[in-house]
């Protein structure tokens, strides 16, 4: 190869490289922005009670493949789900434990933790301080969730309410 020809290689290839750092950047833009409508949707939305950030952060044709008892897997179920946990549930504090990222999706690992104050899945107020722990997986598109699947440890909560027996170990 002559050294025309490297030059002229070597600039392409660096405009290459240069190309795909910025590809790489907008990515990881994207990421941490998914990252923070996830956070919010834990840490605010459920974990503050705030129905009101309900058309903020979930897309008009949200589908939620786990819905909360009651409610229907769209939008408005989850504005009804949240306020209806919030009329059971007092003082809530919602928590973001772990986050993974990649594409469009956002995987967190999250513990709420409330005082069990209004009738919530047939049991009535018990005053307990309860710790929920559980696994969302939404999917995001231009900034608002347009899908969600929910993991919830309720046979944890119900235990600390005194619903079911606990569970003996090794049985």
């Amino acid at each position: 190869m002559n050294r025309r020809a490297f030059l002229v290689t070597g600039a392409g290839a660096g405009v290459a490289l240069a190309a795909s750092a910025t590809s790489a950047r907008g990515a990881e833009s994207a990421t941490a922005a998914n990252k923070a409508v996830a956070r919010r949707f834990t840490e605010e939305l459920w974990g503050g009670h705030k129905a009101e950030l309900v058309d903020e952060l979930i897309a008009a044709d949200f589908v939620n493949h786990n819905p909360f008892p009651g409610t229907d897997g769209d939008r408005e179920g989850e504005k009804k789900a949240v306020l209806l946990h919030g009329a059971a549930m007092g003082d809530p504090e919602g928590k973001v434990e772990d986050q993974i990222a990649e594409g469009d999706k956002v995987a967190t690992r999250w513990t709420f933790v409330a005082t069990h104050r209004g009738k919530f899945m047939g049991i009535a107020p018990t005053g307990k301080r309860v710790k929920i722990s559980g696994v969302n997986i939404l999917r995001i598109a231009d900034g608002k969730i347009v899908e969600l699947w929910r993991e919830v440890d309720v046979f944890g909560m119900l235990q600390q309410l005194g619903a079911t027996p606990p569970h003996p170990v090794g049985t």
